[in-house]
């Protein structure tokens, strides 16, 4: 293993936050916040390439779910996914989302909460790039869920199931596969060394 794919086995981790696990997840938030502002710009115009199947479009949802995973894997500290997720949206919402306030806040909030419970399933010690996806697919699933019930009620079953997949699929890639590679990443340079993603990575590397 390249960098930190821990189970944590013998040593029990410390589930405190310090002043290094804040500073840092709320780097990431705010960050991730800008990242969905201008993710919102830049896929409208793009959204007309899925017309051939309506709800494919929900393939590119992922850049939206991102923050809660990736400030998971590194802070590794209990509502570091929920936490980092909330803020992004809120950062998102204070830029100008087209969602409005409560439209970008509450989906962040649920998409948040659904990768904290993958997290808190495995006790907030699996640290590797299966658990990261499942909290990615998670996310996308539920920011789907959430969409649903806000956004599309009374459309037929094809687009709903479509999105459904494309949401989740694209939670898995976005949320998932490339944060745990920007994790790595970030980890190599040693921009990370205050807070547990970072310790473990560099103990393994």
């Amino acid at each position: 293993m390249s960098v930190s794919d821990s189970t944590s086995g013998a040593k029990k981790p410390s589930l405190r936050w310090s002043v290094a696990d804040i500073t840092v997840a709320a780097v990431i938030a705010v960050a991730s916040g800008v990242i969905f502002w201008g993710a919102g710009i830049a896929t409208q115009p793009l959204e007309a390439l899925f017309t051939f199947l309506p709800g494919s479009d929900a393939i590119l949802w992922g850049l939206y779910y991102f923050a809660g995973p990736l400030a998971a894997i590194i802070v590794r500290k209990p509502g570091a996914a929920l936490f980092a997720e909330v803020i992004a949206a809120l950062v998102e919402a204070l830029l100008g989302s087209h969602w409005g306030g409560l439209g970008t806040l509450i989906p962040g909030l649920v998409q948040g909460l659904a990768a904290e419970i993958i997290f808190l399933i495995f006790a907030y010690k699996a640290w590797n790039i299966a658990v990261t996806i499942l909290a990615g697919a998670a996310s996308g699933f539920a920011g789907m869920a959430v969409s649903w019930v806000m956004y599309y009620q009374g459309y037929d079953a094809l687009f709903i199931v479509v999105a459904f997949i494309c949401s989740t699929l694209s939670g898995v890639i976005f949320a998932g596969a490339i944060a745990w590679l920007l994790y790595q990443a970030l980890a190599k340079t040693g921009a990370l060394d205050r807070v547990a993603g970072g310790r473990d990575a560099a103990a393994v590397v």
